[in-house]
C-alpha cells in the first residue's frame, strides 16, 4: 500500500491548469489535491501555486495483423508533460513527463466492442497517469 500523499506546508492554494479546458485529467487531478490537503485556488486569485498540464496526446499504433493485412492487435499510448510551480514561479516539480502504454485486441468483425474495450482502457490509462502524476509530486515534497 502507498502513503496518502502529502504536500508541502508553505504550499498555499494550488490551480490545475491545462491546455485541454475539459481535461478529466486536470479535474482528477484537482480533486486528487485537494484530498490531500491542498486549497484550491480562488477563481482571479494570482498568488497560487500551479500544477500544469502543458500537453495531454494519445495515440494507437498497430500491433499485430491478421493473414489478410487488418490490424487485430493495437497499442494505446497516453503521454502527458506537467509541471508544478509555486506560488512564485519557481518549479517544485520541473517540467517532465510521463508516458502509459497498453495494448488491446481489436476484432476486424466486431468494432463496437472494440470500441467500448478502448473507452474503457482509456478511463483506467486516466487513472493511472492522475496517480503517476500525484506519485511525483509526492515525491518531491518527501524530500524537502
Amino acid at each position: 500500500m502507498r502513503q496518502a500523499l502529502t504536500l508541502p506546508p508553505d504550499m498555499g492554494p494550488v490551480r490545475v491548469v491545462s491546455s485541454d479546458r475539459y481535461s478529466p485529467l486536470a479535474e482528477s487531478l484537482a480533486q486528487a489535491l485537494t484530498r490531500a490537503g491542498a486549497v484550491p485556488a480562488p477563481e482571479g486569485a494570482a498568488e497560487v501555486a500551479v500544477l500544469d498540464l502543458m500537453s495531454e496526446r494519445w495515440g494507437d499504433t498497430p500491433a499485430a495483423l491478421d493473414e489478410l493485412g487488418r490490424v487485430q492487435e493495437y497499442s494505446l499510448r497516453y503521454a502527458v508533460v506537467f509541471e508544478l510551480r509555486k506560488a512564485d514561479g519557481k518549479p517544485l516539480v520541473p517540467r517532465q513527463s510521463i508516458e502509459l502504454s497498453r495494448d488491446y485486441v481489436s476484432s476486424p468483425t466486431n468494432a463496437i466492442g472494440t470500441e467500448g474495450e478502448r473507452e474503457i482502457l482509456m478511463r483506467e490509462m486516466r487513472r493511472e497517469m492522475s496517480s503517476a502524476v500525484l506519485r511525483r509530486i509526492g515525491a518531491v515534497s518527501e524530500r524537502r
